[in-house]
């Protein structure tokens, strides 16, 4: 099932990355019981923030899109960070909370959200379907333009 994971992510373009360590005074993820709450991930790609600034102004919705795809990839690693490499103890995706960074007028934060829900949705099938809030902030960590965090549920 991993590999069914991360081929499904190739087949999207992209590759898993190194989990990324935490930026301040937190954990990446933890797990209570059969939870595990992801920590939010920004638009990390190859090191760095890929997608700054804030939608509406410097980004496009669909730069935005692309963020929160990339947020959502930084989930998986986590998640596979934390089930010791095993992506088949996912047994499903419970909701996600996105945060976009947005001018006062802007209102699609839903669609900026989309590219990290189609990206769990088909890389994990059924079992990535999941609740979900899509949230309108003035400024996150970096000046990113997306975070989100995640809780799924696994096997213990």
């Amino acid at each position: 099932m991993s590999d069914v994971i991360e081929g499904r992510l190739k087949e999207l373009g992209y590759t898993l990355p190194v989990a990324a360590a935490p930026a301040a005074n937190y954990v990446p993820f933890t797990i209570s019981g059969n939870l595990l709450y992801v920590s939010g991930q920004l638009p990390m790609e190859s090191g760095k923030i890929a997608v700054t600034g804030h939608v509406g102004r410097d980004v496009d919705v669909a730069g935005a899109q692309r963020a929160a795809e990339l947020c959502a990839v930084n989930i998986i690693a986590q998640v596979k960070t934390a089930l010791d490499g095993d992506l088949s103890k996912v047994r499903r995706v419970v909701k996600l909370t996105g945060f976009v960074a947005s001018v006062p007028e802007f209102v699609e934060q839903h669609l900026v959200i989309n590219g990290a829900s189609n990206l769990i949705g088909h890389v994990f099938g059924e079992a990535g379907k999941h609740a979900r809030a899509a949230v309108g902030v003035a400024s996150l960590p970096f000046n990113a333009a997306v975070e989100i965090d995640a809780i799924v549920e696994i096997d213990v």
